[in-house]
């Protein structure tokens, strides 16, 4: 006895989107890096290498888009949506491998900083905001609902404040001729985007271990299912992400001298994904927990 719902908005289509963003990121950080090298900017090539990351993080994040549109198979029942939830955890992680490299560069440079050309870095980093924001507003809207897309739309919006931050540090350089504060410009990069990533590295990694959604209280949904009509108990209520957008449910509900009931089915599902944004559901309706013989039901236990 079951429900299962499946509620699809219609969404706009990202693809064009993280193809223009990919494009236009691969010039800029080939030409960033090329002046960066030829003018011995460690926040230029620090900046370069964090934009190349995200070049990385575009290509995964649009392969897990791509590979979640897939249709389930014999053998992947739910398809390939558990690829945008992998992409975005390998994002995180490959921000936290960009951040280490640039902290280890910026700190033996800070004895030594080299001599950097104050308008060079200026014009280029300023460059990088123009190109960092534009990208960013490409995945905004889709950034309100999907962790994967979030993934690009914060690292390309913290690019275009960390452009900018190189670009003040070339002029403080051009101004003042304190070459130190190109590794120190660094590490302050380095620091934001530690601080930007650890959020998505947590969330996407929650869901790679089929935790709650954190947007889903737990003890709100057993509430309501405990207090629907008839209900005397819920048990083996598990809720998971299927993708970054699209989450599960399974329940038991103990209902004495009540057979299934449809109406009620459909009530639930109404609810469930109105109020807690899960879409596939799965309720199994039974007369006693001991009749129903769950193994995995435990007194006191959700």
């Amino acid at each position: 006895m079951h429900q299962c719902a499946h509620h699809h908005a219609t969404e706009k289509d990202f693809g064009r989107a993280f193809a223009f963003g990919v494009t236009l990121n691969v010039v800029f950080v080939v030409i960033e890096a090329a002046i960066g090298w030829w003018s011995d900017s460690l926040a230029l090539m620090a900046d370069a290498g964090h934009n190349l990351s995200d070049v990385l993080g575009l290509l995964m994040a649009w392969a897990g888009y791509a590979l979640a549109k897939l249709p389930p198979s014999g053998k992947r029942t739910y398809g390939w949506r558990g690829s945008t939830i992998l992409a975005a955890l390998f994002n995180s992680l490959l921000l936290m491998v960009a951040v280490g490299g640039i902290v280890w560069e910026a700190i033996g440079r800070l004895s030594d900083p080299p001599a950097v050309p104050g308008p060079i870095v200026i014009v280029v980093a300023m460059i990088g905001v123009v190109i960092n924001t534009a990208t960013a507003l490409l995945f905004i809207r889709g950034s309100e609902h999907d962790l994967n897309l979030r993934g690009a739309y914060l690292h390309m919006a913290a690019d275009a404040l960390l452009s900018l931050g190189v670009a003040i540090a070339g002029a403080i350089i051009l101004w003042t001729d304190w070459r130190v504060i190109d590794p120190v410009a660094s590490l302050a990069i380095a620091a934001v985007i530690f601080f930007a990533t650890w959020k998505l590295m947590r969330e996407s990694f929650q869901l790679a271990m089929q935790a709650v959604p954190a947007h889903i209280d737990i003890e709100q949904v057993q509430t309501y299912l405990g207090e629907l009509a008839g209900v005397t108990a819920v048990h083996d209520l598990h809720i998971w992400a299927m993708s970054t957008t699209e989450n599960a449910l399974t329940a038991h509900l103990v209902r004495p001298g009540h057979t299934n009931d449809d109406v009620l089915l459909n009530e639930i599902s109404k609810t469930l994904h109105e109020r807690f944004k899960i879409d596939h559901i799965t309720i199994q309706i039974e007369r006693s927990v001991g009749d129903a013989n769950c193994g995995q039901w435990e007194e006191g236990t959700l």
